[in-house]
């Protein structure tokens, strides 16, 4: 109502959104910011450098965890209603698509560089983790495509898509 209608003003401060943490998109945004987190740190904590596989886990899981934390804190401080011009459902959307696609095989080269055999039992642990993390990220940010994709076509409304509403 006129508390959105005054964030969006061009003007006005940046308003916090807390009912956009209980949207499915912005609760599947925390988790993934917590489980990517979780994918680099355990990567970071080995002796990634000495295997090329770990780099490209190490890519994939950085670059989407910091994407994910500014696509949350765009969305949390109502700054996609700000640029409203931006088509913010389908960027999320393909954003959310390609970090799905990026981290299968993140999932894939980190499951398959783990050593069971390791002479460093602490790296095997870790590594061991991070491919779980990793497969379940994957999975967030699958079904935030999927979310992503309702919001864009207007299946349903949550967050995401009330920028439609107010501008349209």
């Amino acid at each position: 109502g006129a508390a959105r209608a005054r964030s969006a003003s061009p003007g006005s401060p940046p308003a916090l959104d807390g009912s956009f943490l209980l949207s499915p998109l912005g609760g599947l945004m925390c988790a993934q910011a917590v489980l990517g987190l979780l994918v680099w740190s355990l990567i970071a904590a080995t002796t990634y450098h000495l295997h090329a596989a770990y780099g490209w886990v190490m890519f994939v899981s950085l670059f989407f965890w910091i994407l994910t934390l500014l696509f949350l804190v765009t969305y949390l401080l109502q700054l996609h209603q700000k640029f409203y011009m931006i088509p913010w459902p389908l960027v999320l959307m393909i954003c959310n698509a390609v970090a799905t696609v990026l981290y299968i095989t993140a999932f894939v080269t980190c499951a398959a560089a783990v050593q069971p055999t390791s002479w460093r039992q602490w790296d095997y642990n870790r590594r061991a983790a991070a491919s779980f993390f990793a497969c379940v990220t994957m999975i967030t940010y699958g079904v935030s495509t999927f979310f992503s994709f309702r919001a864009w076509k207007g299946l349903g409304s949550n967050a995401a898509t009330s920028q439609v509403s107010d501008h349209a």
